[in-house]
């Protein structure tokens, strides 16, 4: 056994359990591939200054969680703890919005890092697909990025999760909110930093997770009641849109979302079957964080999905996805030249597209066989002396039992057949 074990609060995927997380991100993928949408990368770290803006210096994410270091030259950087700002930076750097057609629409999928107290569902390492559609103000946008989320759970066969909507308002009318529930805040028996959040950023304090906390935001003003008449028939528009889709959501007039970056719609995906750790994914729109990192300004609306927390919702629900087999031919060969046979057959087969694996090392046919079995394939191809001077192959149905001859130079045809 190793010395050596993945930090604390890590994980390894490692096969058969990394194939279902390859399902989810394929599934999760699949409905944006379909909608425009290109697939962006970006390094695992970057400027700490971009997160600090971006995400919001009031935030935990960028005051207690974010891995953040000092380079041999001197650069501030940081793991990347979110996906929207990296996205967002790479995509002004490659000047995508003045490319052509807005919005720009990008997908993405990678590892993001939070320094956080490990638990079931949340992790110091976790994996995200995301989208993100930048450069145009739209409701139908806001829509179809919900749609396309909705559309991709139920495909993996998820049918217990809840879509939570809220808004949050712009630059016209969240500043007269805020200055409402700042004066609420002060009348509250909140700790120094609790207050010291209220004064930078009020909206994360209805986002403190703590019973005292939020037992004293019961009479908290609602940010509904503050929206101007722009805000509130953009909201309208984005219900009525999905209700027409004939995706079911409700409203949360509490919904904040953890980043400083969000306006107007805000929204998450909870799966009550995860117990504290709820959220399985969310996002909204962010109108302002172009500017906020330099840029022009560029309305825009994206969403992250947890890989991570989607296959623990799948367990929840008991749902267990349908994974191809891995291997569909496994081939035994019995001698120095049946093996020099079989490997060019079986480099045939994986050429024509049928996955297929070999009997590595100088194993005898049971413990070949057994390999054949745990592999999982449908189909086993032994090839022994006597077999290669008749120009056969005993090929096996490992489902059926049933066993007989095939002519070597026929294998390609027959196994096309028989897996079509």
């Amino acid at each position: 056994m190793s010395t050596f074990q993945a930090p604390k609060g890590t994980y390894d995927l490692i096969p058969p359990d990394s194939a279902r997380f390859l399902a989810v991100r394929e599934a999760i993928s699949a409905p944006l591939k379909r909608s425009g949408y290109g697939y962006i990368e970006t390094p695992g770290f970057e400027n700490v200054e971009l997160f600090a803006r971006g995400v919001g210096e009031s935030t935990d994410i960028v005051t207690k969680e974010m891995y953040a270091f000092e380079t041999k030259g001197g650069d501030r950087l940081a793991l990347r703890p979110e996906g929207t700002a990296s996205v967002l930076r790479a995509a002004l750097e490659a000047n995508l919005h003045k490319a052509g057609n807005l919005p720009v629409k990008l997908w993405y999928s990678g590892s993001y890092y939070r320094y956080e107290r490990p638990q079931k569902g949340r992790y110091r390492h976790f994996s995200q697909v995301g989208a993100e559609a930048i450069g145009a103000e739209d409701p139908a946008l806001d829509a179809e990025l919900i749609v396309l989320a909705d559309d991709a759970y139920r495909s993996l066969g998820l049918r217990e999760f809840r879509i939570l909507l809220n808004s949050l308002g712009d630059k016209e009318c969240r500043p007269v909110y805020r200055a409402a529930l700042q004066e609420f805040l002060r009348g509250l028996d909140l700790d120094e930093d609790t207050l010291r959040r209220a004064e930078i950023n009020p909206l994360r304090v209805l986002d403190d997770k703590r019973e005292a906390v939020q037992k004293q935001l019961a009479d908290a003003p609602l940010l509904r009641d503050y929206l101007c008449d722009a805000c509130k028939a953009y909201h309208e528009e984005v219900r009525a849109l999905l209700t027409a889709q004939g995706v079911a959501y409700e409203d949360d007039p509490r919904l904040v979302r953890g980043l400083d970056y969000y306006t107007r719609t805000t929204f998450e995906f909870v799966h009550d079957g995860l117990g504290s750790q709820s959220a399985v994914g969310g996002g909204g729109r962010y109108d302002g964080l172009s500017e906020m990192i330099g840029g022009p300004a560029l309305p825009s609306v994206g969403w992250a999905l947890g890989v991570d927390r989607t296959v623990l919702a799948l367990e929840a629900e008991g749902v267990t996805l349908e994974l191809p087999a891995a291997t569909s031919v496994f081939a035994v060969p019995l001698g120095e030249e049946a093996r020099r046979v079989l490997f060019a057959k079986v480099t045939e087969l994986r050429r024509a597209g049928i996955a297929a694996d070999f009997s590595f090392g100088s194993k005898g046919l049971k413990g070949a066989m057994k390999n054949a079995n745990r592999s999982g394939a449908r189909f086993t191809l032994v090839v022994g002396e006597r077999d290669l001077a008749e120009g056969v192959a005993q090929l096996k149905d490992m489902e059926s039992g049933e066993q007989g001859p095939v002519r070597l130079d026929d294998i390609l045809t027959t196994l096309q057949e028989r897996l079509a």
